[in-house]
């Protein structure tokens, strides 16, 4: 009888599980890239990285003029939303980005970088030596200001520091006894059916 109702439970779980995935259609890519426009939050980049070199000296294979709008920050943007298709509102996808441009992640390919094909020389190689000569802070402030932009939640939540991270030898039940206790030896015997 048992063995009976654990199959059951288990093949009601198995057809929920494909359902829910047939009814959601089962691929939901997120459509991120599609409403943001790189031209538009590069100049909030710079507002506020004012530092961060503007790159935008390249000139424009349509027009033959200097495309003002192309800058370091809008490649970058355009390379992180659209080539590698990540989200924009999380640290680690960016610092991911960056670590391809440090050559340490995904190697980049000068056909597929933003500004191949619109601009009369690609500024992939130039890009790369800028991003590679930051520092770590200036990276980190990259960061930080990129996902602040994206997520101000996220930008505005601090790190714990050391003295409210809980040491190691302290018990957070101490401190808060409404959190139930640790399990007891024997506790899993009171599973049994």
């Amino acid at each position: 009888m048992r063995v009976l109702r654990l199959i059951l439970a288990s093949l009601l779980g198995l057809l929920l599980a494909i359902g829910g995935g047939y009814l959601s259609g089962g691929n939901e890519q997120p459509a991120i890239a599609q409403f943001i426009q790189p031209e538009i939050v590069a100049p909030k980049v710079y507002e506020k990285l004012p530092d961060f070199p503007l790159e935008n000296q390249y000139v424009s294979v349509e027009t033959g003029e200097i495309a003002p709008r192309n800058s370091l920050a809008t490649r970058l943007l355009r390379y992180h939303l659209y080539v590698k298709s990540r989200p924009p509102y999380y640290r680690l996808d960016w610092k991911l980005t960056l670590a391809d441009y440090l050559g340490v992640h995904d190697a980049m390919k000068a056909s597929l970088y933003p500004g191949d094909g619109i601009l009369t020389e690609n500024p992939m190689n130039q890009d790369i030596a800028l991003i590679r000569g930051f520092n770590r802070q200036q990276r980190e402030a990259l960061v930080d200001t990129l996902v602040g932009i994206f997520n101000p939640r996220a930008a505005q939540a601090t790190p714990p520091t050391q003295q409210e991270t809980p040491s190691p030898r302290s018990n957070p039940r101490d401190r808060n006894p409404q959190l139930p206790s640790l399990p007891q030896p024997g506790d899993a015997d009171l599973l049994k059916f």
